[in-house]
């Protein structure tokens, strides 16, 4: 197992990208906390993967407020002793115009997706620091942030959530170089179209479906068990020379500057 006796913190870990996370780092020997504040789907997440006799606690917590990060890191470490990974995964979205983008939703989308993954990036840090490198070990923690493919690309009428990613690509290089000689090593996954329960809804529509696929060379959605596997390998021992970087699962867009035939019916 890759990660065996680490204790990991997965927020934004209810649903959707994060639930894949948090399930596959259990299955590779972590204790995982999940955070969210969907206490409902969380505390069932958590539920789950503890059926499957896996160590997994829920934290309920807003990830742009300082005291419930704080709050985290203490049940934590009350619960599990210490912290050895963080997948920084929390995330909102923004869906208007620039022209009609109000101030109260671009806060709350930069607040919870940049201000977030700084806030709980720090404090886990900190904490990482304080522990020091377990014994025989090289690196005292790994941290991964979720970043996207429109860290790159920009798209108007998600403004705030593009600003925010491309923060977050910032962000991770600049915590890489800053928490390297503390053998803290920060990476970040891009994603591309996701099949999350968020987007089946949406790709249920036959233009939608085409026109994602149209710029996908790979030709099809990608599942967030392969953003997760993404996510495990870097928290773990096999990244050990990797730090400062965002992986792009995007099934070849990035390096796409036109659109590819879609098959019917696809």
């Amino acid at each position: 197992m890759l990660l065996g006796g680490k204790v990991a913190i997965v927020t934004g870990a209810a649903q959707g990208i994060g639930r894949a996370c948090a399930v596959r780092l259990a299955k590779e020997g972590a204790k995982v906390v999940l955070c969210d504040i969907s206490t409902e789907q969380g505390q069932r997440t958590a539920d789950e993967i503890a059926a499957t006799g896996a160590t997994a606690i829920y934290v309920r917590c807003n990830v742009a407020e300082r005291g419930d990060v704080d709050r985290v890191i203490a049940a934590a470490i009350n619960a599990l002793g210490r912290i050895d990974v963080l997948v920084n995964n929390a995330g909102v979205l923004d869906d208007a115009p620039f022209l009609d983008l109000s101030l109260e939703e671009f806060d709350r989308v930069v607040g919870v997706n940049l201000r977030g993954a700084f806030l709980m990036g720090q404090a886990v840090a900190r904490q990482m620091v304080r522990q020091g490198k377990p014994e025989g070990e090289s690196q005292a923690g790994a941290i991964v942030n979720m970043s996207s493919v429109n860290a790159v690309f920009a798209l108007p009428d998600h403004v705030a959530y593009s600003i925010s990613k491309g923060g977050i690509g910032q962000l991770t290089k600049a915590m890489a170089v800053a928490l390297a000689p503390q053998g803290i090593r920060v990476n970040a996954v891009g994603p591309g179209t996701i099949e999350t329960p968020l987007l089946k809804d949406v790709i249920k529509d036959t233009a939608f479906r085409s026109k994602v696929l149209s710029r996908t060379p790979i030709g099809r959605f990608g599942q967030p068990e392969e953003v997760a596997a993404i996510v495990a390998w870097l928290a773990s021992p096999e990244s050990s020379y990797v730090t400062g970087t965002t992986i792009f699962a995007d099934g070849g867009r990035l390096p796409l500057n036109y659109v590819v035939p879609v098959a019917e019916g696809s």
